[in-house]
């Protein structure tokens, strides 16, 4: 690595970047999983509406794209949706 003062700033703050970041892809893996365990409907709708509220705000930190999660957000809601009372 060079010793200019620019390059050791740009280490530091990518691995806080890097932190941030592998903090946020654990949260969305957290929700998503919250869906898939859901037994029953009501706890499922509140795990889906969870999950979404993090796949949208990884989609405006710029963490996934807006495709991405929307393809998530319709694969969850089907599961949900085909869960009985």
């Amino acid at each position: 690595m060079q010793r200019h003062k620019s390059v050791e700033k740009r280490d530091r703050t990518s691995k806080k970047a890097n932190l941030v970041n592998r903090m946020n892809r654990s949260r969305i893996k957290t929700a998503i999983r919250g869906v898939l365990e859901a037994r029953d409907k009501e706890s499922a709708a509140s795990a889906l509406k969870a999950a979404v509220s993090v796949l949208d705000k990884s989609v405006k930190t710029g963490l996934i794209h807006q495709n991405k999660a929307a393809n998530q957000k319709s694969r969850l809601s089907k599961i949900v949706n085909k869960i009985e009372k």
